[in-house]
């Protein structure tokens, strides 16, 4: 039996997160999936989090020869990537069976609460309390003072997240980055319906805008379809959305990379159907939860986990299965 021809190699992209904190599992997620041949990493708009996730691509490219370019986050408005789950831990009952410690992807909540820099804003706690405990912070490590942030860090590329309606925002962000005099080599615009009663054809009319404001950059675009933007859900199902999304509105999208994000996971691809890929992906929650454990286990022994050889290995294989349909490798 003839097998199905191997898809070409496509842009991917891991996202650590718009409101990650987590020093130590970034620069290990950066240095596993810089080996493991991502395109870009797309991380928080702080400088330490910014040298942490250069240190894991230094690596990557010192051992493997691997050099992604750095994204950063930022937003022209309100979002859920910026967020932070947060309770109260002395109002938990002392027989509560503690679901939300256990739904978290990367063990940033115990008895003392919810760890700021461990948490990401993936909203999976915040349903699985039986109390209604949990609620949510806005963290926007992007919202003061653009212009500087983007001198500070000097990215190769930044990302907008936005919402159809925020179109002025939108424009005075394209404004702040176009007078920072930063050199970028890629902008993406996140952006999807995030279940509200829009129709497809108002996110494209919303991308096309954007487009148009855009154009006097002069900077290759990304266009990223955000099917299921932080649900929280890791179901095998959750890339459908987005798949759905982009089946509905792919060929009416501005000229540009197109990727999918929002619940994609290594079960993406299969709803896809083989003549009609978009130009990429990003991964991020999933991405991340595969990795937990390894990072963990290096953590408490203070030490990267690229230290421990065989274990870094079998990430960066991990890493590569994530990938495989999507990059030749």
């Amino acid at each position: 039996m003839k097998k199905n021809k191997k898809v070409s190699d496509k842009w991917v992209k891991l996202i650590c997160g718009a409101s990650n904190e987590d020093i130590v599992a970034i620069e290990d997620l950066c240095a596993i999936y810089s080996a493991a041949g991502v395109d870009y990493i797309d991380v928080a708009a702080e400088q330490s989090i910014v040298q942490a996730a250069r240190r894991g691509i230094k690596w990557a490219k010192e051992v493997f020869g691997n050099s992604p370019g750095l994204m950063i986050s930022i937003s022209d408005g309100k979002d859920i990537h910026f967020r932070k789950a947060t309770f109260d831990p002395l109002k938990c009952p002392s027989n509560c069976s503690r679901p939300c410690e256990k739904i978290c992807p990367t063990s940033a909540i115990d008895f003392s609460g919810v760890k700021e820099n461990k948490c990401y804003g993936c909203g999976r706690c915040i349903n699985s309390c039986p109390l209604n405990l949990i609620s949510e912070n806005e963290y926007n490590l992007s919202k003061n003072d653009l212009p500087n942030t983007l001198k500070a860090i000097k990215p190769d590329a930044v990302e907008i997240h936005t919402e159809i309606n925020q179109i002025d925002s939108f424009r005075r962000v394209a404004n702040l980055i176009k007078n920072s005099g930063i050199k970028l080599k890629k902008i993406s615009v996140s952006c999807g319906l995030n279940q509200s009663k829009k129709k497809p054809i108002d996110l494209s009319k919303a991308l096309w805008e954007r487009y148009e404001i855009l154009l006097e950059h002069n900077v290759p675009l990304i266009w990223q379809l955000d099917g299921r933007p932080m649900s929280g859900d890791l179901a095998p199902t959750t890339g459908k959305d987005t798949v759905k999304l982009w089946e509905n509105i792919g060929s009416q999208l501005p000229p540009g990379l197109i990727q999918l994000a929002g619940g994609t996971n290594d079960k993406t691809h299969e709803f896809l159907k083989r003549n009609n890929f978009p130009d990429g992906i990003a991964f991020g929650s999933y991405a991340r939860k595969i990795m937990q454990p390894l990072i963990e286990y290096a953590d408490k022994n203070n030490k990267k986990l690229y230290e421990y050889p065989e274990k870094m290995a079998l990430a960066i294989k991990e890493a590569k299965n994530l990938l495989k349909p999507w990059k030749i490798i």
